[in-house]
C-alpha cells in the first residue's frame, strides 16, 4: 500500500519528468529516476499500431474501449499510453529543433523511446493513413523507419535548421517542386532513355528481368505520379497505401525478391544523372533516396 501511495503521489511528477529530477520530497536515486520515468512512457506496439496516424483528440480517447478489448491491454494502460502520446506531442509539436532531441530534454527518455515518440507526434501531426487492410502487415517499426527517413530528408528541418516546427511539418516548397519530375514520364525520349539505361545495367543480373522490362513504365509512372500528388493534403496521408498498392504489390505479384527491389531502386535512381535533358537532379535525389528507403523497409519477402 505504501508503494501504491507513494506512485500516486510521483504520478503527476512523471507527467513533467524534469519535475520529477528537481523535486525533494522523494529520496530516488538518479537511476532510479530515469527507470521509472523510462517505464511509465513506454508503450505497447499492439497499442500504437492501433492509434498511429489518428488525431491525438478526445474522439480519438473514447475509442480506447474498441482498442482494449482488440489488443487484450487493460483500458487503465491504453489510457496511460495515449495522455502520453498526446502529452509529448502538445510540448514539441510547436518547438524549433530537431524532433527527438526536444523529447528527450523536455522527457528525459532514451535515444531509442524518443525516436518512437518522434515517429508518433510526425504521424499523428500529417495524419498518415496506417488503419487500411493492405497495410495491416507493417509493424509500428516499419513506420517508426519510414517516419525517421522522412523527418531527416522531408521536412523544413531537412533544409533550414533555423525554421518553425521544423521537423514536424513536410517541406512544402519541396512538396509543390515534386510535380517537376513528371517530365521523366511526359516526355517519351526520357522514358525510352531511362529505361534503356536501367535495362542495360540490370540485364543479367535479377531474375525478374523479363518482367521488369515489362513493367518498367508503369512503375516509373507510379511513382512519379505519387511525387507529383504529394502537394495534396490527402494525398501525402495516402503515401502508404500508395506505396503499396502502386509499386510493392506489383512487384510481389511479379515474385520480385527484396535484393531485385533494392537493386531496380538504385539503378532507376542512379540512371537518371546520365539523362542530359533531365535537370532536376537534387529535387529526384531528394524524393527517391527517401522513398528507396520507405520501400525497402515496408518489402517483406
Amino acid at each position: 500500500m505504501d508503494h501504491y501511495r507513494a506512485f500516486q503521489m510521483l504520478e503527476r511528477l512523471l507527467h513533467s519528468p524534469q519535475k520529477l529530477i528537481n523535486q525533494l520530497l522523494f529520496q530516488i536515486p538518479p537511476p532510479m529516476q530515469s527507470m521509472l520515468i523510462e517505464k511509465y512512457y513506454t508503450f505497447d506496439e499492439p497499442f500504437v499500431r492501433e492509434v498511429l496516424g489518428k488525431k491525438l483528440s478526445k474522439g480519438t480517447k473514447k475509442d480506447l474501449d474498441d482498442v482494449s478489448a482488440k489488443t487484450g491491454i487493460t483500458l487503465k494502460s491504453c489510457r496511460r499510453q495515449f495522455d502520453n502520446f498526446k502529452r509529448v506531442f502538445k510540448v514539441v509539436e510547436e518547438m524549433k529543433g530537431p524532433l527527438v532531441e526536444n523529447i528527450q530534454q523536455n522527457f528525459l527518455l532514451s535515444g531509442r523511446l524518443a525516436g518512437d515518440y518522434a515517429a508518433v507526434v510526425f504521424f499523428a501531426n500529417n495524419r498518415f493513413e496506417t488503419g487500411k487492410k493492405k497495410l495491416q502487415y507493417l509493424t509500428f517499426e516499419d513506420f517508426a523507419c519510414c517516419a525517421e527517413q522522412l523527418i531527416q530528408n522531408w521536412t523544413l528541418g531537412a533544409v533550414d535548421c533555423l525554421v518553425e516546427d521544423m521537423d514536424v511539418d513536410l517541406d512544402r516548397e519541396f512538396l509543390q517542386d515534386l510535380k517537376d519530375l513528371k517530365v521523366l514520364i511526359t516526355d517519351k525520349d526520357l522514358l525510352d532513355q531511362h529505361k534503356s539505361l536501367v535495362c542495360t545495367a540490370l540485364r543479367g543480373k535479377v531474375s525478374c528481368f523479363t518482367e521488369m522490362e515489362a513493367n518498367f513504365k508503369n512503375l516509373s509512372r507510379a511513382l512519379i505520379n505519387i511525387a507529383a500528388k504529394l502537394i495534396h493534403t490527402k494525398d501525402v496521408r495516402d503515401l502508404f497505401i500508395d506505396l503499396v498498392e502502386k509499386f510493392i504489390e506489383p512487384c510481389k505479384s511479379d515474385r520480385w525478391s527484396g535484393n531485385d527491389v533494392g537493386v531496380f531502386l538504385t539503378q532507376y535512381t542512379n540512371t537518371a544523372r546520365a539523362l542530359d535533358a533531365f535537370k532536376h537532379q537534387c529535387l529526384w535525389e531528394r524524393y527517391m533516396g527517401t522513398v528507396k528507403s520507405c520501400i525497402m523497409t515496408m518489402y517483406h519477402d
